[in-house]
């Protein structure tokens, strides 16, 4: 940690899906900014453990567990984050899972599973932060995916439930609008991260399935946990004071094509 005032110092964040990957990075990045970080995940282990990073380097963190499909969950989350730092400036709606399969072998029980925790979970964060945010106005960030924007073979629930995330956002920004809660999506292409990797590792053609991505994105690489985590510092930041329901594209030009 640095002396220097951070880009959002003093404020306080909630970041979902924090244990690892988009979520610990965007923990790490706003807290090395200033911010107060509440990270909360299903992972107690691994979640407490990123926590305890940042407190290693000076920040400001605490951790919880954390259903993001459970409204009880989330009350007790609100609760805890209101007791321990007294109020909520930014949510981070991060916590997602992937998978899938193809539409005809999909079971409803697996579709349901998949858009409770992408679809459902941004929904219920930001019913349980937003009278929080309405005293004083507040930035949400819920993490959508370029397949929220363009469509694949094999990922329709994944596809949909990051979808829904998009149109939620830009509803949820023209309803708090007054209430100076900007609301925005970010659409990641596909990134370094343990979630990507173990889906590459699982799949039977996994360094050729790895290189077909790559080579999509117009940058020739995958993309860094530290570049989303940039882009979410951005927008929790009064540097984009005058964005709402916009979508921020960090795709090394994957939607470009």
């Amino acid at each position: 940690m640095t002396d220097r005032p951070g880009r959002v110092q003093g404020k306080v964040a909630i970041v979902t899906g924090a244990a690892s990957g988009l979520g610990a990075a965007s923990a790490r990045r706003l807290a090395q900014e200033g911010a107060c970080v509440m990270l909360t995940d299903r992972s107690v282990a691994a979640g407490e453990a990123a926590a305890e990073a940042i407190l290693a380097i000076g920040g400001k963190a605490a951790f919880m567990a954390h259903d993001v499909a459970s409204e009880e969950d989330w009350a007790a989350v609100v609760a805890g984050a209101l007791k321990g730092f007294g109020r909520i400036d930014v949510l981070v709606n991060n916590a997602g899972m992937g998978g899938g399969a193809p539409l005809m072998e999909m079971s409803l029980a697996d579709w349901r599973a998949l858009l409770a925790i992408n679809l459902d979970g941004v929904f219920l964060g930001m019913r349980a932060v937003g009278a929080a945010m309405a005293q004083a106005g507040g930035s949400i960030i819920n993490l959508s995916s370029i397949l929220g924007k363009v469509g694949q073979a094999g990922a329709g629930a994944y596809c949909a439930s990051k979808g829904g995330v998009l149109m939620l956002t830009k509803a949820a920004a023209l309803e708090w609008a007054p209430l100076k809660i900007r609301v925005n999506s970010i659409h990641p292409g596909y990134i370094d991260t343990p979630m990507v990797s173990q889906a590459l590792h699982n799949a039977e053609n996994g360094n050729e399935m790895r290189d077909l991505i790559i080579s999509r994105h117009a940058m020739g690489r995958l993309g860094l946990p530290r570049e989303i985590a940039d882009g979410v510092v951005f927008l929790a930041s009064d540097e984009a004071s005058f964005m709402t329901g916009a979508e921020l594209v960090i795709d090394g030009g994957y939607t470009a094509q």
